[in-house]
């Protein structure tokens, strides 16, 4: 199913996407790798071990990705001309290798672009990790900008 065109995202809609992902061990290595990060604390058992973690943590730039990918299905997938910006990032607590991640997205503004051919979408994206037994807890969370298609007439 596409992504939503701009007319169809209304202002406080909270969309809870339905994927998850269980994030491997393998998972954060591959990310690592390809964007050349080689901070210990994502990669090395020992060095992490010492720290206030006692584990390697999962990449941040990893975790606000997946929460991206988790979400556009629901959101711009083949309705997008282009993400703007990405603010106020936080990751507010760590994710650690087989933790399993969500995301969910409210939409916080929108309007037309000077031209009226397209509009801007600002929406809220939030990742969880769930919790045995309890209350999910917040990893990741940020502000996205996107350019949307109108719907065709």
């Amino acid at each position: 199913m596409p992504g939503l065109y701009y007319e169809e995202f209304e202002v406080g809609e909270t969309i809870e996407h339905e994927k998850r992902r269980t994030i491997s061990e393998s998972d954060n290595q591959q990310f690592c790798d390809m964007t050349m990060n080689q901070q210990p604390l994502h990669l090395d058992a020992d060095f992490a071990a010492d720290t206030q973690f006692g584990d390697r943590l999962v990449n941040g730039l990893y975790t606000m990705s997946l929460a991206v990918g988790l979400s556009i299905p629901d959101t711009t997938d083949g309705t997008i001309v282009a993400n703007l910006s990405y603010d106020n990032v936080e990751h507010p607590n760590p994710v650690f290798h087989g933790d399993t991640v969500y995301a969910r997205t409210t939409v916080t503004d929108k309007h037309e672009t000077s031209d009226g051919e397209r509009g801007i979408v600002e929406m809220h994206v939030e990742a969880y990790k769930v919790e045995d037994g309890g209350d999910d807890t917040l990893v990741c969370e940020f502000d996205r900008t996107a350019l949307s298609l109108k719907k065709p007439e």
